[in-house]
């Protein structure tokens, strides 16, 4: 959760987990879906471009590389990963936009929309600051 006031860009995730146990211990279930939230870092700095290097039109783009990164998260055995929606509010997303406008040539696009449904397809919600 961000704090109050505070602008926000985040990346939710719907993850498929497993719980492995030890030898003569059962789970049941044995696996669990939850949503995850990632809070990128700010354009420009290490870990920013997590969109570029994981999704394609709104769904991740390597299925294989969404679970290692899901899994480096939350350490657990991740079953599946599914891109949902970036959430942000007109602030964060108009940092985000201006980020991008200035190194359209990274994402092989001519314009901030462009890139925008390149790698969110229609799955970015903007909220109110008080939402």
């Amino acid at each position: 959760m961000s704090d109050e006031g505070t602008a926000t860009l985040t990346y939710v995730f719907r993850v498929r987990f497993r719980l492995d146990s030890a030898a003569g211990v059962e789970t049941d279930p044995r696996e669990f879906e939850t949503t995850v939230r990632v809070t990128p870092p700010p354009p420009g700095e290490e870990g920013w471009l997590l969109f570029r290097d994981a999704l394609w039109r709104g769904a991740v783009n390597d299925e294989r590389h969404a679970r290692d990164l899901a899994a480096s998260w939350l350490d657990v055995p991740v079953v599946s990963c599914e891109f949902a929606e970036l959430r942000a509010d007109e602030a964060s997303l108009d940092a985000f936009r201006e980020a991008v406008a200035a190194d359209l040539g990274a994402f092989n696009a001519e314009s901030v929309r462009e890139v925008l449904h390149k790698y969110f397809g229609s799955a970015i919600r903007v909220e109110s600051a008080d939402s």
